[in-house]
């Protein structure tokens, strides 16, 4: 028997929602008029200290949004600045501009030395204590300490060292309430690990309130923000009408999860900036396919059915038990097959063929993943942790989910990219284990209460004969560790685009922001709901 899930509050939110094109235009102007005087701002810092300035002010530019604006010449200063790094921290003892610095680099892809912390440190080997007071510091520390590698062992000291003590600054006082607000915030999600969006609206208010603000800045940085809000109304429009048209209410059980508005706002994780709104629209539709595939095996369908679905998608047509199944799994098959076709019609004109057909075969491994985990729940067969972990890492979707992330963004990823992906790189098997350990640690009882003994909690406690509370400990500690090698990969990995690279990191970010509270996509109605009525609801007001 399966349980029936209710289905989501926003699928018809935005069906009659009118956005102002108008508005959107007088915006853009604006907008255009703004960005000539804000890069001359970035570009007019002179003298010995000018890269150092102009990396100070990426930071903020990042945090308002405000980057993607920017970008040539962010990478034009991140270039210059790092042929002479060591030069530009020589003599430099503040330690919210050694953590800026650092920061800014490593989130561009350099690879700069975390040893640059040990000034820090006092003759005991500990950090000094006068640092404590700082709240501005020990928060860009903190921040910083979050881009660690699995070698990066003082940033390890940092984050125990930054957390403990930015947890007293912002309760006892110290700060004024709106940076104790802002480390609040980044305590409960660091930066690194946090949506752009989000960040840029915490970040508009936090700024606001400092006394040294630039107006134009900050009027800048909210008309950036209230044309995304805008245009991705416009995008939900269109989502939730195809949604509709699709009619999945009666075609199928109500055994589904009912996410296509959901969808959107996870894949701000991918795809944030203006110029990426159809592959916006693209990954949401893909997003559904992943979702009914999954909740077809998982929640609803007898076994000969699965098969017969798996078989089916494999062939890519109909296997010989397909004519004997019921109607709704017929329409599963064929509108998984038909939305493919849908995205092959739209690529094909600028040479992303190739991308969909890529998608596809990862698509069909993925399906036999989860035929493999529904035999193992069945049968009542608890596979070794290894084994468990081995199967059903791809079927947590991080490799065909950044796959289909490449392939909406079209011809601009290059064949090579798929070819690395299919290797099954190591950034890949790091956010694949993430991704099964966090979704089993907040989903594994909702497993059990629905007859499914295998999974990643009980597989680890019969292996190595320990608790719950010890097996969420030690995957509490996997999970750090894949952070740490997802980080390292991206900031090594040679042979890749550094596109793909940065969706990789946005994969990474998505099963963060999902499992961050609860089982954030299964149950969004938490946090995961406060944070959308933020990027869709709550107009910023200019």
């Amino acid at each position: 028997m399966f349980k029936e899930l209710p289905t989501s509050e926003w699928t018809h939110h935005f069906h009659s929602i009118q956005v102002d094109v108008s508005e959107m235009d007088a915006i853009r102007i604006e907008i255009d008029a703004l960005k000539p005087k804000v890069k001359n701002i970035l570009m007019s810092f002179q003298g010995i200290d000018s890269t150092k300035k102009r990396i100070l002010m990426i930071y903020m530019l990042i945090s308002l949004g405000l980057a993607c604006q920017f970008e040539e010449e962010i990478y034009e200063t991140l270039k210059e600045g790092f042929g002479k790094i060591e030069e530009m921290m020589a003599n430099e003892e503040d330690l919210y501009t050694v953590s800026i610095i650092f920061w800014v680099f490593r989130r561009y892809g350099h690879y700069i030395s975390s040893d640059f912390f040990r000034r820090f440190k006092g003759n005991d080997g500990n950090f000094k204590k006068s640092l404590i007071g700082d709240a501005k510091g020990m928060l860009s520390f903190y921040e910083a300490a979050n881009m660690a590698t699995t070698k990066d062992y003082i940033l390890d000291e940092a984050l125990s060292f930054t957390s403990s003590h930015l947890e007293s600054l912002a309760a006892n006082g110290a700060c004024p309430p709106h940076m104790s607000r802002r480390i609040r915030n980044a305590l409960n999600a660091s930066q690194h690990w946090n949506m752009e969006m989000l960040v840029a609206v915490e970040y508009i208010s936090f700024y606001e309130k400092e006394k040294d603000h630039n107006a134009m800045l900050l009027k800048f940085s909210k008309l950036n923000f209230k044309f995304l809000q805008l245009q991705y109304l416009q995008e939900l429009k269109v989502l939730t009408k195809w949604y509709k048209e699709v009619d999945f209410v009666s075609k199928l059980p109500p055994y589904f999860r009912d996410r296509i508005v959901e969808n959107h706002f996870f894949i701000q994780t991918l795809f944030v900036e203006s110029q990426h709104s159809r592959a916006r629209i693209m990954m949401a539709k893909y997003f559904i396919l992943l979702v009914i595939q999954d909740d077809t095996l998982d929640r609803y369908a007898s076994l000969p059915e699965a098969e017969s679905l798996v078989n089916s998608l494999n062939r890519w047509a109909p296997d010989h038990a397909m004519d004997k199944q019921p109607d709704y799994l017929k329409f599963v098959f064929k509108f998984i097959l038909d939305t493919f076709e849908e995205f092959e019609k739209e690529l094909r004109p600028e040479g992303g063929s190739f991308g969909v057909c890529a998608t596809i075969e990862e698509f069909k491994s993925l399906v036999k993943a989860n035929l493999e985990a529904e035999k193992w729940a069945l049968a009542d067969n608890m596979p070794s942790f290894e084994e468990y972990i081995e199967v059903t890492g791809v079927g947590i979707t991080a490799m065909t989910t950044l796959m289909g992330a490449m392939m909406c963004m079209g011809k601009i990823v290059p064949k090579e990219d798929y070819k690395w992906l299919k290797s099954r790189p190591k950034i890949i098997q790091a956010l694949a284990i993430k991704g099964r350990l966090m979704n089993d640690m907040k989903g594994y009882k909702e497993d059990m209460s629905r007859g499914y003994a295998a999974n990643a909690v009980t597989c680890y406690m019969k292996q190595y004969r320990v608790t719950e509370q010890e097996a969420l400990k030690e995957f509490e500690k996997m999970v750090a560790v894949a952070n740490k090698t997802v980080n390292e990969e991206f900031l090594t990995t040679m042979g890749v685009s550094r596109l793909v690279l940065k969706l990789a990191m946005g994969v990474g970010l998505m099963i963060s922001i999902t499992y961050s509270e609860d089982e954030g996509y299964t149950h969004p109605e938490g946090k995961i709901k406060e944070k959308m009525t933020t990027l869709f609801v709550d107009q910023i007001p200019l």
